[in-house]
């Protein structure tokens, strides 16, 4: 039985929090709810009139949802937080936490395909209703396309032959499960590297899938609009192709990191970073293998 703790260990649970400062009457958005951990704690620091809205379009997320007046969960891709707190009427909001990524919960379920310890259909999408599966990249995308994809978002330098090892593979049998992709890419993968690379062809796959640089450039250009004057934004990152948007949309004010200067050559950000960089201890680390490659940024709106 699946439960809130084996769903997902949270990451950085009391420093993300922590950096959210809240304020027992405010309205905070966790927009990355999971197995609720993070949500929960939120709420154990709320008041009676503050509130929390927390985000998931995965429908295995909901069997974890908390059962709590000041709480509205929001099953949903966090990309439309604008549009979900129009409907709900809310017009600023004091803090948002993300914990980005895949879950342990995604990585653990042999009927999902995030994960190449199990052989299992490739599916990859994290919400299972819509848009397309892995194998259905895989099977579908060109050369061309495949190799973008890995290069982009695997930064693997191998992505050229990696896409016509694909290519060439399908013409002979279609890549429906990850035990078809392994057959595929370890020949290509670098014998002391192979766990690494393998690791980084199912993440530009589960990223490609997700369109999740997508979803969070919309996350986070709406959360620039929400937050009020002194609310925090709380973000934990996993890898550098997510960390490098959320760096420059606390450093810059924009995802694409283009300074822009006032008359006095300041920069012209709507945000104050509060914090330079956090990672887990050494023994969050230990205790949950899943951290080891976390990032912690926190910046306010000024």
């Amino acid at each position: 039985m699946i439960t809130a703790d084996t769903y997902h260990v949270p990451v950085l649970l009391k420093e993300s929090v922590d950096g959210l400062d809240i304020q027992p009457d405010g309205i905070y958005v966790d927009v990355t709810f999971g197995g609720g951990g993070h949500s929960r704690e939120i709420l154990s620091r709320l008041g009676k009139k503050g509130h929390l809205y927390s985000f998931d379009q995965d429908a295995d997320a909901e069997k974890n949802i908390v059962a709590d007046d000041r709480f509205t969960f929001v099953r949903s891709n966090f990309r439309y937080i604008a549009q979900w707190m129009r409907y709900y009427g809310v017009e600023k909001i004091n803090g948002l936490l993300g914990d980005l990524g895949v879950s342990s919960h995604h990585f653990d379920d042999e009927t999902r395909g995030f994960s190449f310890r199990f052989d299992a259909p490739l599916d990859m999408r994290m919400n299972k209703r819509a848009g397309q599966t892995a194998a259905d990249v895989l099977n579908n995308y060109t050369e061309e396309q495949l190799a973008d994809v890995f290069y982009l978002y695997g930064e693997l330098k191998s992505a050229r032959r990696l896409a016509k090892a694909v290519v060439g593979y399908r013409k002979e049998k279609s890549i429906q499960t990850t035990a078809d992709l392994g057959e595929v890419v370890e020949p290509l993968m670098r014998s002391e590297h192979e766990k690494k690379d393998l690791a980084r062809v199912y993440q530009a796959l589960r990223i490609e899938v997700n369109h999740e640089m997508d979803a969070l450039r919309d996350m986070l250009k709406g959360a620039t609009q929400l937050l009020c004057t002194g609310g925090r934004l709380s973000i934990i990152t996993y890898h550098s192709l997510e960390d490098r948007i959320v760096k420059n949309m606390m450093k810059a004010g924009n995802v694409e990191g283009r300074v822009e200067q006032d008359f006095y050559g300041r920069i012209a950000s709507p945000y104050r970073l509060v914090n330079k960089l956090t990672t887990p201890s050494d023994e969050e680390q230990q205790r949950n293998p899943r951290s080891r490659s976390a990032k912690l940024r926190i910046a306010e709106k000024v």
